[in-house]
């Protein structure tokens, strides 16, 4: 801001204006605010609270990525993949993808890794490049009827990969089992059926995607 040219505001001691004052107690304000919703933030996970997320999925769709792990040969091919036994978000006890959402300011690498290490156990060895591509994304949504792709708690974007580990992989945390099928076991109707939300068709796709679809 300009110094006034009037020699007598000079001479005065500096005054914050009426304008200021109020700016800076609205700024006073919304830092309250801000600091009331860092508070229900879980600093160990970077994420917000139950009542808060409740929140979030009632009004924004949410960021997660679904993992298809593998086994590879000594030439990249896949020869088994993996599939968890859990609780899946309508209830039923599923085949499933490694599957959750990514936090505030986690790469997607990142995100990958700690999601495999959280069902799969810290040995299970990921083989990620340093900037991953998804082979497809899917949209879940509450309704069956938009894409197919369902989740019943909330609207989520998420980023598919098919991910080789090439460690030790106990299932842990909330997996109940974990068992390795053949790419034409895992493509079969008897898995399908033990799949919900759409995550057969996702699964699929990401045999298609490395060449493995029957």
């Amino acid at each position: 801001m300009p110094l006034a040219r009037n020699s007598s505001a000079l001479s005065e001691p500096f005054k914050i204006s009426s304008a200021s004052q109020a700016n800076s107690a609205h700024a006073v304000t919304e830092s309250e605010k801000l600091q009331g919703v860092s508070d229900q933030i879980d600093t160990r996970t970077a994420w917000l609270s139950p009542d808060l997320l409740a929140a979030v999925r009632a009004n924004v769709p949410l960021v997660y990525v679904d993992v298809i792990p593998v086994r590879v040969d000594s030439h990249g091919r896949v020869t088994d993949v993996g599939l968890l036994l859990k609780v899946a978000s309508d209830g039923s006890i599923s085949r499933m993808l490694v599957s959750g959402r990514v936090l505030y300011g986690e790469r997607i690498r990142d995100a990958l890794v700690r999601h495999l290490e959280k069902d799969l156990g810290p040995l299970a060895l990921p083989h990620i490049p340093p900037n991953p591509s998804p082979f497809t994304i899917a949209e879940y949504f509450p309704d069956p009827e938009i894409s197919g792709f369902v989740d019943p708690r909330h609207h989520a974007v998420s980023l598919a990969y098919v991910v080789p580990v090439s460690g030790d992989c106990t299932p842990t945390q909330e997996a109940l089992n974990l068992a390795w099928f053949t790419p034409a076991e895992a493509a079969s109707s008897k898995i399908a059926a033990d799949m919900t939300g759409g995550q057969d068709r996702l699964l699929r796709l990401g045999l298609a995607h490395v060449g493995k679809l029957p």
